[in-house]
């Protein structure tokens, strides 16, 4: 009958959900037991671990006495011999050192030994051209020639007779007129023995060795490093300033990689090739121009708006002026800019070109101490 049936699927029921509450117990007692094993272990694990790490302290400190004794006895034996080897290293050098400055006094004639002690007076021989430009006798010749350069990007080389033609009000119209095959960058261009040596427009350091009377290119070099920032940072139109001083060409410039320090390199004026190269501790920042003068670099700086022109920073090659003994030295009367500043060997004077203004500096020098 149906009501039978309904009990005996109820009873069937009710003995499976006691199975499954019984089966659940189980569990819950096997898991309790299991979970009591595994802290047991664990704490057993901890009590190991405390061993271990005790045995690995005590090891430590033993390695450490023998380290320890290793190093006196080391000490005891080798001293002697460390000490000896140390010595010559430090002689070696020193001899060293001294080879290298033998080579370059005499690379550099040691006989040129003056200094600037002042700049005496000023004189504006002219005021013709843009604010930029650089304007030179060549102090490897005889003749009296006066050339002009005009302007931080050019092609065109104006050259006179002499200083009294150039003075003249015409002139521009008595000037031989020198076209170069590329044209220049910057202000520090210099003319020795007949060669005008400039750094040559758009590239970033190659300089170029032009004859000025046959009018053709003689040589040309790349000089490493230079080229990235200006030398001055009052004059960012020069990256490489050319220099000539009693001993030859130079070139000033200044690289990132020291802070904007400058660096100067002796170059070969006939091979063009790179003598020797100075890190000096000269910084470019608020430098607007510099020159050479018997082997030693005077820094040449300004305010960013211009006033009172000083040179107050010194680097003799050679190490024979004491340069932090050097005073600052101001130029006179003149308030404004210079965007190059150039030595002339053979009249001992400075050929400066200040905001249009070509101008002959006149100096006081004594005997380097």
């Amino acid at each position: 009958p149906p009501s039978l049936h309904r009990t005996h699927a109820y009873c069937t029921n009710h003995s499976r959900l006691e199975k499954c509450n019984q089966d659940i117990l189980d569990y819950v007692e096997e898991f309790r037991d299991f979970s009591k094993m595994v802290l047991s272990r664990l704490a057993g694990l901890n009590n190991y671990k405390a061993e271990v790490k005790s045995e690995v302290e005590n090891l430590l400190t033993r390695i450490e006495r023998a380290q320890r004794d290793i190093d006196y006895f080391g000490s005891v034996t080798d001293s002697n011999t460390c000490i000896e080897v140390h010595e010559d290293l430090v002689k070696q050098q020193l001899f060293e050192e001294a080879e290298e400055k033998k080579k370059l006094k005499l690379m550099l004639n040691a006989s040129c030994d003056h200094m600037l002690a002042g700049i005496k007076s000023l004189k504006v021989v002219k005021k013709t051209g843009d604010k930029h430009g650089s304007w030179m006798k060549d102090p490897g010749k005889k003749h009296t020639k006066i050339y002009l350069l005009n302007g931080s990007v050019n092609n065109v080389i104006l050259e006179f007779a002499n200083i009294m033609t150039f003075m003249e009000s015409n002139h521009t119209l008595k000037a031989r007129r020198v076209t170069l095959p590329f044209p220049w960058e910057g202000t520090g261009h210099v003319i020795y023995q007949g060669f005008l040596f400039y750094h040559r427009y758009g590239s970033l350091n190659e300089i170029i060795k032009f004859n000025i009377q046959k009018r053709n290119t003689a040589d040309q070099m790349l000089l490493p490093g230079a080229g990235r920032i200006p030398a001055y940072q009052l004059s960012p139109s020069t990256k490489i300033d050319l220099a000539i001083d009693e001993q030859g060409l130079w070139a000033i410039h200044a690289e990132p990689e020291t802070g904007g320090n400058i660096v100067i390199t002796k170059i070969n004026h006939i091979t063009m090739a790179v003598e020797h190269t100075w890190d000096t501790s000269c910084n470019s920042k608020d430098a607007e121009a510099a020159f050479m003068a018997c082997n030693t670099l005077y820094v040449v700086y300004n305010f960013p708006s211009g006033g009172t022109s000083r040179i107050q920073c010194v680097y003799d090659v050679l190490d024979a002026v004491n340069t932090y003994e050097i005073p600052v030295l101001h130029f006179p009367k003149r308030q404004g800019s210079h965007s190059t500043i150039h030595y002339n060997p053979k009249e001992k004077q400075l050929f400066a070109w200040g905001d249009g203004s070509q101008i002959i500096y006149k100096l006081h020098t004594k005997q380097k101490v």
